[in-house]
């Protein structure tokens, strides 16, 4: 029986965006479009700059960086828009395999696509390509990477964009198998970030693409690797899990390819918080909202969270409550919670507001306790309780669309987003002509011209 690497290199092989349907050819768009405003935006931000110069202390090359005018070698230049796109997170994420998608395989596909003189038809068709194998390989792990101490967006993508490269380099069957094996010897992204706030977790997602262009590289030259790479007895699973293999899960890293599409069930972030977090800031704002509350208001505020959230959101409790720079408030339950209660919003600016005494205040009247059936919210769902200082209890159960698709965040939505985070780096104009390049990726001739686009070249 063909292992689930040479499963993937058969689809990879025959793939053509042809077979795409015209609504998921559109959603992977739009995606596109949400991301490289997010990187727009986090150009202007300090830690951009010091990633793109320390990356060009290394050399200079031809591969162009979203936002800015310096030139790095293809693999630099997608680490850093990597970081570009997910550094303030603020990025989409693929609810069911709990990954951040778009991060990696956009910085990919454009850069490999781009230097081999691939045309805009060729990125989107590969971006759709390696959203669809590592959203699936994530989708295995059912959400147990993180509780593992594993970052899924730079473990699992670098499998997803071994294959985009390969698709763009003209991989064999074989070659493409190959490559699948010798990432997995590249792969990585600990959570051990979480316990200061490093900002080494923006690296992750451009690190995968940095893997998965090299890893076909080698594999179109002859280099091997192994075949068993998920299911093995020391393949990913195995290994970052510590779990025997469970066939009903791995079935799930071939479950409707060809037919089921994940791209459909990305999530555009309506905040630039953790994707954890996001179910329940929402909850917060509709019930401020709703019962027009003031911060002086809240006695105490209860949130039910399912297990897999506790460590990334919740704990440490002493440093989730008080966040000490602009990124840890990105996952902090309690300061979100705070945001959203008092503030009606969690937006950028909210991100500077981590020294405020009143949002400091409530963030330390707000506990959690882990769902005792969380079953029942495997999808993100989020409950708060609200205390007020009457005795009055206020109680929120926010349900998401149970596909993690969000319906409710409609292609005009996620236009007003990019535009919002594009106009913070480039003039209107610009921003619309990069709004055209990408909605229109399909009729562009020259990947070249659309990564051209997005610098300030």
């Amino acid at each position: 029986m063909a292992t689930i690497a040479e499963q993937y290199s058969e689809y990879a092989a025959t793939f053509a965006c042809n077979d795409i349907p015209e609504a998921v050819r559109r959603r992977a768009c739009h995606l596109i479009l949400d991301s490289a405003g997010v990187a727009l935006a986090a150009s202007t931000y300090d830690f951009a700059h010091r990633t793109v110069n320390a990356l060009a202390g290394l050399g200079r090359g031809d591969s162009d960086v979203i936002g800015m005018s310096v030139k790095l070698p293809l693999r630099d230049a997608v680490l850093a828009n990597g970081a570009l796109i997910h550094g303030i997170d603020f990025d989409d994420t693929h609810k069911q395999g709990n990954i951040h998608i778009t991060s990696s395989c956009f910085p990919t596909a454009l850069a490999v696509a781009a230097q081999a003189g691939k045309s805009g038809r060729d990125v989107l068709e590969a971006y759709i390509l390696g959203v669809e194998l590592a959203t699936r390989l994530a989708k295995v792990a059912r959400r147990r990477f993180n509780p593992a101490g594993f970052h899924a967006t730079g473990l699992v993508a670098a499998f997803g964009c071994a294959v985009i490269a390969g698709k763009l380099y003209g991989l064999s069957r074989e070659q493409f198998t190959m490559a699948q094996g010798i990432v997995y010897s590249m792969a990585a992204g600990t959570r051990e970030y979480s316990a200061n706030s490093s900002g080494s977790k923006r690296l992750h997602p451009g690190w995968a693409g940095v893997a998965g262009i090299t890893a076909a590289v080698l594999a179109r030259s002859g280099i091997t690797g192994p075949r068993t790479t998920y299911e093995g007895r020391y393949g990913l699973y195995a290994t970052h899990l510590g779990m025997d293999t469970n066939p009903e899960d791995l079935a799930l890293a071939t479950a409707g390819l060809g037919h089921g599409w994940e791209t459909m069930h990305i999530s555009v972030k309506p905040f630039p918080a953790c994707q954890l977090s996001i179910v329940f800031i929402e909850a917060a704002i509709k019930t401020a909202i709703a019962h027009d509350l003031k911060a002086s208001d809240i006695a105490s505020v209860e949130v039910v969270v399912p297990p897999s959230s506790v460590n990334v959101i919740c704990e440490p409790v002493a440093v989730r409550k008080r966040p000490i720079n602009s990124y840890a408030t990105q996952f902090s339950l309690q300061f979100g919670l705070a945001c959203g209660l008092a503030r009606r919003k969690f937006g950028l600016t909210e991100l500077q507001s981590h020294g405020d005494a009143e949002l400091l205040a409530l963030a330390e009247k707000v506990d959690y306790r882990v769902d005792p059936d969380p079953a029942c919210s495997p999808h993100g769902s989020g409950e708060i309780a609200v205390t007020l200082r009457n005795g009055k209890v206020l109680k929120v159960r926010d349900e998401p669309a149970a596909t993690g698709n969000d319906l409710s965040f409609s292609e005009p939505s996620v236009v007003s987003k990019y535009w919002g985070n594009a106009r913070i780096a480039v003039s209107s104009s610009r921003a619309e002509a990069i709004r055209g390049q990408i909605l229109g990726l399909e009729t562009q001739s020259h990947a070249r011209h659309v990564a051209r686009r997005l610098s300030t070249d």
